[in-house]
């Protein structure tokens, strides 16, 4: 008698995926950026199994230290289809109360935040301008 397997859970596209941050990084508008990452989730890289590069202790998040100054850089994404391919391939969709968090704990760590930065529509701001982003 053969063993049934089990179905395989397909993630939904959509699940990793924020149309408001999307529509508002097209139009380069901070405030309608601040809003999507106040009302929606966010599209984080997650570190590949066993990597030991990260430069925070933050468990899975991926990170991006450059190796010529030091400075760390965290990377969100409207969409995890925006990822460049040479991150790691694991993503996650996050709460507004994660974000707030993380940049948190971190904003003495993390100097600069990049959103889509491969694109189409990249933007970058400091950990400190999305917190207060996060708080109006």
């Amino acid at each position: 008698m053969a063993k049934r397997r089990g179905k395989r859970k397909v993630a939904d596209p959509n699940e990793f995926r924020s149309e408001a941050l999307a529509q508002a990084l097209e139009k380069q508008d901070m405030a309608a950026v601040a809003l999507a990452l106040r009302n929606g989730r966010t599209i984080v890289p997650l570190i590949a199994p066993g990597a030991r590069d990260n430069p925070l202790d933050s468990g899975e998040v991926w990170t991006y230290r450059d190796p010529k100054t030091g400075d760390v850089a965290l990377l969100l994404f409207s969409d995890a289809r925006n990822k460049p391919e040479n991150l790691p391939p694991a993503v996650a969709a996050y709460s507004p109360e994660w974000l707030t968090s993380f940049l948190t704990t971190y904003r003495d760590t993390i100097t600069t935040v990049f959103l889509d930065i491969a694109g189409p529509h990249p933007m970058q701001a400091s950990p400190g301008e999305l917190l207060l982003a996060l708080e109006a």
